[in-house]
């Protein structure tokens, strides 16, 4: 059945939540630009709009590693305390324009350490530019709430440093841990006693796992490190047959371990053929715990209200179906229960019954 078309503008009011968003791949392609020149670093090219271009056209490669090779150049501008500023203000802000109330904002601070910065000036770095963004939102009407993950290179020997600066940072913005970085060959129970310290410290975690690897690498996510959600998860299809779960998908579905989807990220990387046959509907009419999300908005090209149009238009999905994933996504925050179901009763709901 095919959904009555919603327009834009009215996407664009709805109020939404994303968990999976990386801020070294949400920069403006204009401030890119200036701080490229600032810094003395070549870009491609020097015009925004052939920039922005150019990252989607690179990305669009279907080879993970290549898809994460995008990311030197705004890495490049991210060296500095004032870089972190302006991109972490301006990716508040950015979230605020596009309808979100509640995100979730991820790196891996051991990437923005070349210039001289420590690891705990990263943070401080990146948290006073998204507090400066939600103060100014606020002023303008739209509040949101952004709270960070730090993630570690699952690739490099640093994980348990970003671990403990998880742990250090928790009740100063930072509300959860992640692994990034290329999935094959790095198994996630290779930082298995990161993850071990986190539980112990009481600081929950999502792991990227099922986009470039499949069921052993959720497997080990969910059953040996203890993920409470799945950056991507669109492998754990593999284990459903005819609409029958096998044991891992019914183990994530059961315990609504939240996947976080990308679509057209997903599309990118060669994860999903199609946006109309990417596995977040079927997962989300078998009652997995769906969430929809941007993974890298400059990267990708994209927006919520853009990923969301895009299901409309080409998957069928309506309000209700949107309003599923943005409440599953407030469901499954790494932020205190109160301050969710607030966000869930007094801003998602009303919103969302406003448009139906």
């Amino acid at each position: 059945m095919t959904a009555p078309r919603i327009d834009t503008d009215a996407l664009r009011r709805l109020p939404k939540a994303v968990l999976h968003d990386h801020l070294d791949g949400g920069l403006r392609p204009a401030t890119l630009v200036e701080l490229a020149a600032e810094a003395g670093h070549q870009l491609p090219t020097t015009d925004p709009d052939e920039l922005a271009a150019w990252y989607v056209e690179a990305a669009n490669s279907g080879d993970l590693v290549r898809y994460i090779a995008t990311f030197e150049h705004t890495l490049a501008v991210m060296q500095t305390r004032e870089g972190l500023l302006r991109t972490a203000e301006e990716y508040v802000l950015d979230l605020a324009a596009d309808g979100v109330v509640y995100g979730e904002v991820r790196y891996a601070p051991e990437l923005n350490t070349r210039g001289g910065l420590s690891l705990p000036e990263v943070v401080e770095s990146v948290q006073e530019g998204l507090a400066a963004g939600m103060a100014k939102a606020a002023a303008a009407g739209t509040p949101v709430h952004v709270g960070t993950l730090l993630c570690g290179m699952r690739m490099f020997d640093r994980v348990a440093e970003a671990a403990d600066l998880a742990v250090a940072y928790r009740d100063a913005g930072v509300v959860g841990f992640d692994i990034a970085g290329a999935e094959d060959g790095f198994p996630p129970a290779d930082h298995l006693a990161a993850f071990e310290h986190l539980r112990r410290e009481s600081v929950p975690f999502t792991i990227h796992a099922g986009e470039a690897y499949g069921l052993p690498s959720i497997h080990q996510a969910v059953q040996v490190c203890g993920a409470q959600r799945i950056g991507h998860g669109v492998r754990l299809t593999e284990d459903i047959v005819d609409g029958k779960l096998g044991r891992l998908a019914s183990w994530v579905r059961d315990r609504r371990i939240a996947l976080e989807m990308c679509p057209t990220s997903n599309l990118q990387t060669g994860c999903a053929t199609s946006i109309a046959e990417h596995p977040i509907t079927a997962m989300k009419d078998l009652g997995f715990r769906v969430t929809l999300n941007t993974d890298n908005r400059l990267v990708s090209g994209t927006t919520m209200t853009r990923e969301m149009a895009l299901l409309v238009e080409e998957a069928g999905w309506g309000v209700e179906d949107l309003r599923t994933v943005t409440v599953n996504a407030l469901k499954s925050a790494f932020i205190p229960f109160d301050e969710r179901k607030a966000l869930i009763e007094d801003v998602v709901l009303p919103g969302y019954a406003a448009a139906l």
